[in-house]
């Protein structure tokens, strides 16, 4: 009798879930016409694409258009000077989905959506989480497979700190190393203003320092990651 009981209070509760509308939430779902990542990915340079992702962080809102940094379950991407009024602009919450209509464009290595118009769309929020790619940062062709993602990197020893203009107010250029390797990072002040734990981290850490990081994997002529929190390692 127990057993019977139970059995159709599960029954309930999955009629409840039906009846209110409570199908599990895919965030890898698009809409009719829109690429996959996979797809985008393998589309040419210059190409009209469509894609749709969750905003994952905006760079400021400047003369009607904005820097989106846009990511699903499969990859990420970065959307450039998409038209944007300023009111649509403070909707840009994290975890945000969009549709985004463009042109498919590359620069300096940064595979982009250029010339964009977007729309929002109707989903519950997703906030992917950092993925490590410490061990790929020797390898540069599994890396660039990570661009535009929210990453993780473990253990890099800090070589240099340089403020552009010499002094602090804007960008900061990061040399870091590993394994006997250096790589050039980057506290983009329009992503992660001098107000920001990230950028005041870096009025402490000094050459040698140990660091974990985590940032948005753009490139510049080879890995340029956009960070967005440090802290020292252990």
């Amino acid at each position: 009798m127990k057993k019977i009981i139970a059995l159709m209070l599960v029954l309930c509760m999955a009629f409840a879930m039906v009846a209110c509308g409570g199908e599990k939430f895919d965030p890898s779902a698009k809409s009719e016409g829109v690429m996959t990542y996979a797809q985008y990915d393998a589309a040419a340079l210059d190409a009209e694409v469509t894609i749709e992702g969750y905003v994952q962080a905006t760079q400021s809102w400047y003369k009607d258009a904005i820097k989106i940094y846009l990511q699903d379950p499969d990859g990420g991407y970065f959307v450039y000077d998409v038209a944007c009024t300023e009111a649509d602009a403070a909707k840009l919450e994290k975890g945000t989905k969009i549709q985004v209509k463009g042109v498919k464009s590359a620069w300096e290595g940064e595979v982009e959506v250029v010339d964009g118009t977007f729309t929002f769309v109707e989903s519950e929020k997703w906030v992917a989480e950092a993925t490590d790619v410490t061990s790929l940062l020797a390898n540069e062709t599994e890396l660039i497979k990570h661009q535009n993602k929210f990453v993780s990197f473990k253990g890099l020893t800090i070589d240099s700190v340089e403020y552009k203009n010499g002094e602090p107010g804007d960008d900061i250029y990061v040399n870091v190393s590993k394994d006997g390797a250096t790589y050039s990072f980057c506290v983009e002040v329009y992503l992660t203003g001098p107000d920001t734990d990230v950028y005041k981290a870096f009025a402490d850490l000094k050459a040698g320092d140990v660091v974990d990081m985590e940032g948005f994997l753009y490139w510049y002529k080879g890995v340029n990651t956009h960070i967005t929190a440090v802290s020292k390692a252990g």
